[in-house]
């Protein structure tokens, strides 16, 4: 965890973001309190990414325990390593399998969400494209002494650019995926916008026809419902091969999964992200990592979640030499434990302190204070165990603001006001709209 002061630009949005429920994309590694083991093993995944490997993990936890923070913690650990990253929530209209475009839904997501270190807020495609090819000018002509226009200079360019696109056409789908590429490319040497936008088009999964396509670019193929994975596969496989660490693709709310009704529908994404786990322990993709975010929910129901699939029951299945108190992390699901009481504590001191830091005050709680708002939180849930991050940081933000705001009152007035008792207890931890999972 960082202790230098942090930027106002980055600590505003950070508390803003969590003072409304969402969790943020900037400033999360200065409030990364416990969850090492964890963080640990998913950087081992990484590692092993960068070498050809690939990995799959469900993070398991109910709502609160910290799935969608440890998601978007790796997100930006990813692309500080060198990775090209993707994310999207799953619902009822982006699954991975279905018909009416719900599973496309999720590619487009997902592309629209491409992002990489120089731009981590997504939208990446035509970045990635550009940069290859900008680092493929400045080489050719390094090496030759010509310059962009010289039908030599062209000539080696499209030759490096085949070079690697040739290496993508022995895998499935490969061939138009590459040609497309080639499209792209064209379109940038020959200063032809609708080129460029019809092959950008393409690679986000947006053309709905295979004759619009063909008319468009000259592939027969376009990105749908059956294929959308194998073209991940394929962008896991460009991304590295021009110069990236790999390809990582974080799917959140995947209980969504769990709660479609239609068991015939169900099954079909379950027999769908089968088909990826499978791929990841038979090598059958490289560089690519994905990470699930789920509750317990998916995982162990024995009638409608994954534990209602043999085939997956045997996969998940926890070590029999599993112990109270023992963590596997090598499994491929984490599950999150609530954080320890010293945990929540130095939570609380930390974000006092960015607050602090954030306004110019002084309001920095004690050791007692921040014991008495975490009972005054836990006599409302009813027990220590349900004291998760979420509703830790909910309300001492908002305990903070309204000390920051209002200073005629003071933290013991605030924390006994039946206002203050009211409000912890409003939203129960198994409510389906408690969707903010930090």
């Amino acid at each position: 965890m960082k202790t230098a002061k942090i930027p106002k630009r980055v600590s505003a949005t950070l508390l803003n973001a969590l003072a409304a429920g969402v969790v943020p994309r900037l400033g999360l590694d200065h409030i990364a309190i416990g969850r090492q083991k964890e963080i640990t093993a998913l950087n081992q995944d990484l590692e092993n990414i960068k070498e050809g490997g690939t990995a799959f993990r469900f993070i398991v936890g109910r709502y609160g325990a910290g799935k969608s923070f440890l998601i978007q913690y790796l997100r930006n650990q990813a692309m500080e390593q060198g990775f090209i990253v993707a994310d999207a929530d799953l619902s009822p209209e982006a699954r991975l399998a279905g018909s009416k475009n719900a599973a496309i839904a999720t590619y487009r997501e997902l592309m629209k969400n491409l992002a990489a270190r120089a731009n981590p807020s997504g939208g990446a495609i035509a970045l990635i494209l550009e940069k290859w090819i900008s680092n493929l000018l400045n080489q050719v002509a390094q090496t030759t002494n010509k310059r962009p226009g010289d039908p030599e200079f062209d000539a080696q360019i499209e030759l490096k650019i085949r070079a690697v696109v040739n290496d993508l056409e022995g895998l499935v789908h490969g061939f138009d995926f590459a040609n497309v590429i080639i499209a792209y490319w064209r379109g940038y040497r020959e200063d032809n916008t609708n080129l460029k936008d019809a092959a950008l088009q393409w690679l986000r999964g947006e053309f709905k026809t295979k004759t619009d396509a063909k008319k468009a670019l000259g592939v027969k193929a376009i990105i749908d419902d059956n294929t959308w994975y194998d073209y991940l596969k394929l962008w896991a496989k460009l991304v590295t091969d021009i110069g990236y660490s790999g390809l990582i693709i974080f799917l959140d709310e995947a209980v969504h999964l769990y709660k479609i009704s239609h068991s015939r529908s169900r099954q079909s994404n379950y027999d769908k992200l089968l088909a990826m786990f499978n791929d990841s322990l038979q090598g059958k993709a490289e560089n690519l990592g994905i990470i699930i975010g789920g509750t317990p929910e998916l995982i162990e129901d024995k009638k409608r979640g994954l534990y209602s699939d043999e085939a997956w029951r045997s996969r998940l299945a926890n070590n029999r030499f599993l112990q109270q108190g023992l963590q596997d992390t090598t499994a491929p699901v984490l599950r999150l434990t609530p954080l320890n009481d010293s945990e929540l504590s130095q939570l609380c001191h930390r974000l006092t302190r960015i607050h602090a830091d954030r306004y110019n005050t002084s309001n920095i709680l004690s050791d007692a204070q921040i014991s008495a708002f975490k009972q005054a939180i836990t006599k409302q849930l009813g027990a220590d165990s349900l004291l998760t991050p979420r509703e830790v940081i909910r309300d001492l933000i908002g305990v903070l603001n309204l000390l920051q705001q209002n200073p005629q009152i003071n933290f013991e007035q605030l924390l006994g006001s039946s206002a203050f008792s009211s409000q912890t207890s409003a939203t129960p931890d198994n409510s389906e709209f408690a969707e903010f999972t930090l």
